[in-house]
């Protein structure tokens, strides 16, 4: 009768006083409130590392961005510089069109101009006539020369026309054997520009001139003798210059 007394005396203690709680009952509690603890904690961790990409992503756009608008401004300038190159393009290609257009007519301009000028050289007074003519055959040899460009051509007929624009600007004596009266004659010369052609011997006893209208040499009066005589000094810097007198005749040529 007594065990009926005791059963229930120590199950209230049993309750009553939690040391007598077995382990293995309270464990899965235990193990409950881990596994959520580090489900929290792997789910931060994602969180953190989801924030990180973002912002990486987010440097990484704002990165990209820039160097887009970089080579958005790169773009327009290349764009400003292609087009100036084209427009350049088409005025060399229009230039050299001109070009080859005025290559094809320097040829015959040139030669029409060099016509001109030994045409000139053979009705005019008749000084130096060895090195004029020799100077028109070594332009007309450059234009006929195939391995000579037409602007070297035309350079060298345009200085035989400078050389002789030259010479209606100075005086100048030289020695010349001249023919007068059907003999041959060692004479002085002196040009006076393309005003005069003179001569006078050695012994300054006879002078003339040049009839260029008659093409010959014509003896001159005793009124010359001095005036030439001057004038051949002045010619060779033996005599300050000073006015001189000279026959001048006109520039008619014979039909």
């Amino acid at each position: 009768m007594k065990r009926l007394y005791i059963l229930p005396a120590l199950l209230a203690t049993i309750l009553l006083n939690p040391s007598f709680i077995v382990a293995d009952q309270i464990q899965p509690l235990l193990d409950v409130g881990s596994d959520r603890q580090q489900a929290e904690e792997k789910s931060q961790s994602k969180i953190d590392q989801t924030d990180d990409d973002t912002s990486l992503i987010v440097n990484e756009f704002k990165t990209v961005s820039k160097q887009i608008e970089g080579l958005r401004v790169y773009n327009a300038q290349l764009t400003k510089q292609i087009e100036a190159q084209e427009a350049r393009l088409k005025e060399i290609d229009r230039t050299m069109k001109e070009a080859r257009i005025m290559q094809r007519q320097i040829p015959p301009f040139t030669r029409r101009m060099l016509a001109g000028l030994e045409t000139s050289i053979e009705l005019d007074l008749p000084f130096h006539m060895g090195e004029r003519r020799e100077r028109i055959a070594f332009a007309k040899a450059a234009i006929d020369n195939p391995t000579v460009s037409p602007a070297e051509g035309l350079r060298q007929v345009l200085e035989a026309y400078e050389v002789e624009a030259e010479y209606g600007r100075k005086i100048d004596t030289y020695k010349d054997t001249i023919e007068i009266d059907g003999q041959p004659r060692e004479v002085n010369i002196l040009r006076v520009g393309r005003l005069a052609l003179l001569y006078q011997t050695s012994d300054a006893d006879e002078t003339g001139a040049w009839n260029n209208r008659l093409r010959q040499w014509e003896e001159l009066g005793g009124s010359y003798r001095n005036p030439a005589r001057l004038g051949l000094r002045i010619a060779n810097k033996l005599a300050t210059v000073d006015m001189i007198e000279v026959p001048v005749q006109n520039a008619e040529v014979p039909e």
